[in-house]
């Protein structure tokens, strides 16, 4: 299922802090902090006019929420049609389309009460019918059918009961798939199985509701253009030209209006978008622009620009070093060695130790390295529980606090290797194969300063580092997933939210690190790998107590970092760099579904924020929502 939910993801990382999956969540309270629309300047912090504005080239595919899985379709449809759930600017989730739900005890039946009165409206607001559970049902329905040749089906079919094999033609009658119209407000989905993570899938467009007749009445026509869509969200798409324009206008009828400020969404294509941005948002034009790293220093070295740049929020991927336990490489760098070096503790962590990450990152920013620079694979802010952020959680804890660059540590490991290497008939200097993709010129970069810095703190006479440079075609199997590499950086990113999903890379039988080889046992003889594995399936089978869950596979990760079978690196920088007068924390915070592109909530600044106003407004951001997860757990 990765690749297929990996787009989604990209708007994929929190598990509701809310329900647990067992209860029916008490009516959550509006933020205090929000204010009606007509009070959104605040004395200049806003801008008057709260109209948003910019340039794209990419035209959307469709506007079929229930066929499409890509981002730029998805980027607008998120805004005009409602989800069962939603979440807030902290990551909790909130009451949508539902009021209230609650599942059975076993985690497989979840029912949801309906707000009674929404509308679906077309794209003048003139109201067609009721928003009802019925909706839902023939939303599920069309997803199901193959010939409607939908990109989600199988994130439903992968959950709900039957719905595989209705779509595979294996039963005919619909009535048997588990989603079913109890009344006209009351919607029940039955699971296959207990998902811990389903509450954070209805934010999927797979799990979208549309109006059944209308949607027979469009047919193959459904989505093609802003008059053959109805709506029931925040915004209707008024306009719609394709390569020309695109206006979303807020949506009278919606039932949270009040909470909608910016009041017009205007795109305007321009194949040209990216060259132009810059020039166009310094003249006023657009609303925001994002700054391509070849432009930074640009913006940086100009006192008045420098001024209108931020980071943007940070994304879901993370990126690692990893050690190859099954090593594929020419003769020439001695492969029957390195897996005697590899498979002793001491060896890795020596290089663990002696790598200075923040010096690495400064090839990629050299104005903020620490800023990307996590010392987990389950990147902070992605999944909670019980209050808590997953990195906060049993072992993983103290190592998310720990420092790992430390030349002293580094060569005591040294020490400690070269003599249980040399009685186990290794060969110094060991030769280490680090691979590179030439499309990168920071990761060129990025590879040189790692070789210098390891060779100069453990010494040549102990470590031989060969950068191999590959070309972008073909880079991954050539290099990671043929096991032609000794030390190599690679990434991942969530499916699903759950810290379930940051453990797949290691799982037997893939092809990031082959870890299933290993030889290493542990001061109890037992296989080092084996150990982990056995932890993180115990995590997997507990699909109830969450709290159990989240601090089984908390210290699964710990384990897994401890024993340095990777080395946390970095997490995605999102935009990278950005000049903006949106407000950028107070977005809908949720790493997966759509939840996360819609504009709720948010406001345009009356100027744009500095990288200063960011990093203070930042750790306000985290305060408020570790304080909001704790609320939520109550």
């Amino acid at each position: 299922m990765k690749r297929l939910l990996s787009l989604l993801l990209v708007l994929a990382m929190i598990l509701t802090a809310c329900s647990g999956g067992t209860t029916t969540p008490d009516p959550v309270e509006k933020p205090t902090d929000e204010k009606p629309a007509e009070d959104v300047t605040e004395g200049g912090k806003y801008a008057a006019e709260q109209v948003y504005k910019t340039v794209y080239a990419e035209e959307v595919t469709t506007m079929n929420y229930l066929v499409t899985n890509t981002n730029v379709d998805m980027l607008i449809t998120a805004n005009l049609v409602d989800s069962l759930v939603d979440y807030d600017r902290y990551g909790v989730i909130q009451p949508g389309l539902a009021e209230t739900w609650e599942s059975s005890e076993d985690g497989k039946v979840w029912t949801f009460h309906l707000r009674k009165g929404i509308k679906w409206v077309d794209f003048e607001g003139n109201e067609v019918a009721d928003t009802t559970a019925n909706d839902f049902v023939s939303a599920a329905k069309y997803l199901l059918t193959p010939a409607n040749e939908s990109n989600t089906a199988n994130l439903f079919y992968g959950v709900i009961k039957n719905a595989e094999a209705y779509f595979n033609g294996e039963i005919t009658d619909f009535a048997e798939v588990g989603v079913k119209a109890v009344d006209e407000y009351t919607l029940e989905y039955t699971l296959t199985e207990a998902v811990p993570y389903f509450e954070s899938m209805l934010t999927y467009v797979c799990f979208f509701p549309a109006y059944g007749p209308f949607l027979d009445e469009m047919a193959d026509q459904f989505g093609t253009a802003n008059s053959t869509l109805l709506y029931n969200g925040a915004y209707l798409l008024s306009e719609f030209e394709p390569q020309m324009q695109r206006i979303l206008k807020k949506n009278p009828t919606y039932w949270d209006a009040e909470n909608i400020h910016i009041t017009e969404l205007n795109y305007r294509y321009n194949k040209e978008a990216a060259a132009l941005a810059g020039e166009m948002y310094r003249r006023g034009e657009i609303s925001d622009v994002i700054i391509p790293t070849t432009n930074l220093d640009e913006w940086m070295n100009n006192p008045e620009w420098k001024q209108m740049v931020r980071p943007s929020k940070l994304g879901t991927y993370t990126f690692f070093y990893t050690f190859n336990f099954k090593p594929q490489f020419d003769a020439e760098f001695e492969p029957e060695n390195w897996k005697i070096a590899v498979n002793n503790g001491n060896f890795r962590k020596s290089i663990v130790a002696a790598f200075n990450r923040p010096k690495a990152m400064a090839t990629e920013d050299p104005y903020n390295p620490e800023y990307r620079i996590i010392n987990s694979i389950t990147p902070p802010s992605f999944a909670s529980q019980a209050g808590m952020d997953f990195t906060q959680i049993g072992n993983l804890k103290s190592i998310y606090e720990k420092e790992f660059y430390n030349e002293s540590e580094a060569k005591s490991y040294k020490e400690k290797a070269i003599e249980e290497l040399t009685a186990a008939g290794a060969k110094f200097p060991v030769k280490i194969l680090m691979p590179y993709n030439t499309n990168s010129a920071y990761w060129a970069q990025e590879a040189q300063v790692a070789k210098q810095q390891l060779e100069t703190v453990l010494g040549t006479d102990y470590i031989e580092i060969t950068l191999l440079p590959h070309a972008p075609t073909g880079f991954l199997d050539g290099t990671r997933r043929a096991g032609n590499y000794s030390f190599m950086k690679v990434n991942w990113g969530p499916d699903y939210a759950d810290p379930q999903t940051y453990t797949d890379p290691f799982a037997r039988d893939g092809n990031y690190n082959f870890p299933e080889f290993t030889t290493e046992v542990n001061a109890e003889g037992k296989n080092v790998y084996e150990v982990y594995e056995a932890m993180v399936n115990e995590a997997k089978a507990e699909l109830i107590d969450l709290t159990k869950r989240y601090e089984l596979f908390a210290n699964a990760e710990a384990y897994l970092i401890e024993n340095a079978f990777i080395m946390p690196y970095c997490v995605s920088g999102g935009d990278g760099y950005v000049a903006s007068l949106v407000q950028p924390f107070e977005t809908p915070y949720a790493p997966f579904g759509i939840a996360s592109l819609r504009w709720k909530g948010q406001k345009l600044l009356a100027k744009p924020m500095s990288t200063e106003e960011f990093n203070a407004g930042y750790e306000v951001w985290k305060t408020e929502r570790e304080a909001a997860l704790k609320e939520a757990a109550k």
